[in-house]
């Protein structure tokens, strides 16, 4: 029998207290990001939190990583795919599973993929939640995060995770879309690459 997410208790249990993002390894944009896709799971009726639930979240509710896919009419055209998901495409992947890859992707200097990697989700995640594609891509997010500077792993790290996975469905999704996952991708990796600037003008 396949794991689903468990739902939250009816009752109430109160404010937990609140924990730096250093201490979740999670930023904060991407810990609203995570629940909104575990919001859109459990409502979907899906087993586990894909990697295009996180892409649809990651679009909605990080700027930094919606800034990624630059501008003009294609991110409207992603998030009105992505909606589509309960009624359509997505039918039928609630009887699969988004499984990781054998292979590393491109840019990995082993073609062997890291089982360490696979369970180092941040802290604070319950990796079980989710696809075992989408927790490596949370375990790479965090991976990142640590070799730039110690400090929690970002929206831009988890998308940036996503795009290296040519099997993700997150990266299908945006095909279907008509985006090519390298460009996101080729942004994320260059931050002069008008990301920022983006960022600066869309707050004028």
């Amino acid at each position: 029998m396949q794991h689903r997410i468990p739902r939250q208790p009816d009752q109430d249990p109160g404010p937990a207290p609140r924990r730096p993002d250093n201490d979740v390894g999670l930023s904060a944009e991407l810990a609203a990001a995570l629940a909104a896709a575990r919001r859109r799971a459990l409502r979907d009726g899906d087993r586990q939190i894909d990697s295009a639930h996180l892409l649809h979240a990651l679009v909605e509710s990080d700027p930094q990583a919606r800034a990624a896919f630059g501008e003009g009419p294609h991110v409207a055209r992603l998030l009105g795919y992505l909606v589509q998901r309960s009624i359509g495409y997505g039918l039928r992947w609630q009887t699969g599973v988004e499984n990781a890859p054998a292979v590393a992707p491109a840019g990995e200097t082993s073609t062997a993929r890291p089982r360490a990697l696979v369970s180092a989700a941040p802290a604070g995640v319950q990796a079980e939640d989710f696809s075992p594609l989408a927790a490596e891509a949370l375990a790479r997010a965090a991976a990142a995060a640590a070799r730039r500077d110690g400090g929690p792993a970002r929206g831009t790290d988890l998308l940036a995770a996503l795009l290296a996975e040519p099997g993700a469905r997150a990266v299908e999704v945006l095909t279907h879309a008509g985006i090519d996952a390298a460009e996101p991708a080729a942004r994320l990796r260059d931050p002069l690459d008008g990301v920022e600037d983006r960022l600066e003008g869309s707050s004028r």
